[in-house]
């Protein structure tokens, strides 16, 4: 794939891009997972000092994890725009983030395995937080044990 991308190069006109001299089969990249795009924007804008961050595409669970994060004091104001396409979000970053990430796949979490997989995943009892999707809707792991309920496992952040 390097050799083919680099006679693709060596035939193409100087000056030119990469996309310009690749025939029309080649694809861009496929995007995944909207929630984990998100939080690598976020994680990555907080990694350099930013303010704000603006996240693109945007989702219900997008904003459900977010306002999680918000109601814990790890982010600021979400202002929604509707662009009357994907939608955008942008995030006031308050310098309390130091990793979020997703968890895949969003695998089941019983009552009684919240405790253990919260001390495997997160630095410290008193620190972090898992979020869930249960049958309530999107919630970290401490309301879940208040609510008494389980669900798959979303993400975590600390």
């Amino acid at each position: 794939r390097g050799e083919a991308r680099v006679a693709i190069l060596a035939q193409a006109p100087r000056g030119s891009d990469f996309r310009e001299a690749c025939p029309p089969n080649v694809s861009n990249m496929v995007r995944i997972s909207v929630l984990r795009d998100c939080l690598n924007g976020i994680c990555n804008a907080e990694k350099r000092g930013k303010r704000q961050v603006q996240v693109r595409p945007n989702s219900k669970v997008v904003i459900k994890f977010l306002q999680v994060m918000q109601k814990h004091g790890y982010i600021g104001d979400l202002e929604i725009i509707d662009d009357h396409r994907a939608g955008k979000v942008v995030v006031d970053l308050v310098g309390r983030i130091n990793k979020c990430g997703v968890i895949s796949p969003r695998f089941d979490v019983c009552l009684g395995d919240i405790e253990q997989l919260a001390s495997n995943i997160l630095p410290s009892r008193q620190f972090g937080h898992l979020v869930f999707t249960t049958p309530y809707g999107i919630m970290d792991h401490e309301e879940a044990r208040r609510k008494n309920t389980g669900g798959k496992i979303v993400g975590f952040f600390f």
